[in-house]
């Protein structure tokens, strides 16, 4: 292997530990940071009625630092370190021994994968840097999703427009017109299997989260593509479905979409024609 093939691999790698790190704690605040700012727009809605509240501690994805969720002891630098982290500390919290999430060291091994594939799939380049960070994307959105049900628009309408930018201004997306469609008919397609859905049963059986994350992926890989995306992640669902079933355990009443989503739309974009030959 050429030297700077290993060189941007190498640096792939890191940059996918720093960002699954990073990941990690978005995963982790965002659905809390949204769930006291929802609570926040209540108590000022109810404000007259319940005389009021004290305002919630500052909570962000900078304040409080990096600490132990349950002991609240701050983290050290070694602590903080990708991977490593969590090795030296063999997956125990060292002030009150609670046990660390496995979904930390393998979101940030997910991340350094992503990254890694981008680059050996497209080369060292701007295209397969802005593939990585979608891949980021879609992973911290699969995470949230099967931790919360939750596919929080600050994430999926950021990615929608970048998608239709990327489009426009770049050579490596698809046409602008048919990032546009996939956008638009990427909504409508679940949007009308969600309410066929509810017709039938009475149920909901998809979010408007789930609806937005396929515009978005609509507007990264072409309306063209939109079958493709639309049957692998259904299959990947069934399975999930069943795989409880099969194993002699009873089915789980709530499976999230967004994930399967979100890996069908991430082998699209890194290559596409194996996924839409059947078809195009």
């Amino acid at each position: 292997m050429e030297p700077e093939w290993t060189a941007a691999l190498g640096a792939a790698a890191i940059l996918g530990l720093v960002a699954g790190s990073f990941l990690n704690m978005v995963a982790h605040r965002l659905p809390i940071m949204l769930d006291r700012h929802w609570r926040e727009g209540c108590r000022e809605h109810l404000d007259g009625e319940t005389g009021g509240a004290p305002p919630a501690s500052r909570f962000n994805l900078a304040v409080p630092g990096s600490h132990c969720p349950h002991c609240r002891r701050p983290l050290g630098a070694l602590e903080n370190i990708p991977l490593l982290g969590y090795l030296w500390l063999r997956g125990r919290c060292r002030g009150c021994g609670t046990r660390i999430p496995p979904r930390y060291p393998l979101l940030e091994i997910a991340c350094a994968s992503s990254a890694v594939a981008a680059v050996a799939v497209l080369g060292p380049n701007l295209h397969a840097a802005v593939v990585a960070v979608v891949g980021w994307t879609l992973l911290a959105l699969a995470v949230i999703d099967l931790e919360h049900l939750l596919l929080p628009d600050v994430l999926t309408l950021p990615l929608l427009w970048a998608g239709l930018v990327w489009a426009a201004a770049s050579p490596h997306g698809p046409a602008p017109e048919s990032a546009i469609i996939g956008a638009a008919a990427g909504y409508l397609a679940l949007w009308a299997v969600g309410q066929l859905f509810r017709w039938r049963t009475g149920r909901d059986g998809m979010g408007y989260g789930d609806y937005k994350l396929t515009a978005a992926l609509g507007a990264w890989i072409g309306w063209t593509a939109l079958p493709a995306l639309v049957l692998m992640a259904a299959v990947a669902g069934l399975v999930a479905a069943m795989a409880p079933l099969l194993a002699g355990h009873p089915p789980s009443r709530k499976i999230p979409f967004g994930p399967f989503l979100a890996g069908a739309g991430w082998l699209l974009l890194l290559a596409h024609e194996p996924f839409t030959a059947w078809y195009l």
